[in-house]
């Protein structure tokens, strides 16, 4: 082989390994819409109130960051109204090739939830408990999102005692801030 179809080979070579490393899938395509503010209504064992919403790439773009503001106002189940802060981590588990969300809530509550893949699709993303801080672990809880568009999502936070059906305990119906 001459020196010059050598050359030529070996750039085809790296051309098609460029372009290989150019179509790996992206781990983060199924929340990237997420990015932005959110404003939008909750409803559940809280009662009736607002929600706000921010997810921002931080770190390098290695980690989507949470945060979130629930606000209920006075009403029959609590009289002096509550708001509820939260912030919340998503990672990808390079290793378990899954997008991971730790939550981290003001009453000391950590819940870590991985992405169920098999549940999951592009238009419904379904988070199941691991572990929890600071709560009984033989409990499980869910984090399932229903994407409307790219402006308008909803989140379903559900819980299960031990043995016992997952029974919903609040639902965000968020639509981007503008």
């Amino acid at each position: 082989m001459s020196r010059h179809r050598a050359t030529i080979l070996l750039f085809a070579l790296v051309a098609a390994t460029a372009h290989a490393e150019d179509r790996k899938p992206d781990p983060w395509q199924a929340v990237r819409f997420l990015a932005g503010s959110w404003r939008g209504t909750v409803s559940g064992e809280s009662g009736t109130g607002t929600v706000s919403r921010s997810y921002k790439f931080i770190l390098n773009g290695r980690f989507i960051q949470e945060e979130n503001t629930s606000t209920y106002p006075a009403q029959e189940q609590k009289k002096a109204g509550e708001v509820h802060h939260h912030l919340a981590f998503i990672s990808y588990d390079r290793k378990r090739k899954t997008l991971m969300l730790r939550q981290f809530h003001e009453e000391s509550f950590v819940n870590l939830y991985a992405l169920n893949q098999a549940a999951s699709r592009p238009s419904l993303l379904v988070f199941e408990s691991e572990n929890f801080e600071n709560f009984d672990n033989s409990w499980k809880a869910g984090e399932t999102y229903e994407i409307i568009s790219n402006d308008e999502f909803t989140e379903t936070f559900e819980l299960a005692p031990p043995g016992k059906a997952f029974v919903v305990y609040s639902r965000n119906h968020f639509k981007r801030a503008p």
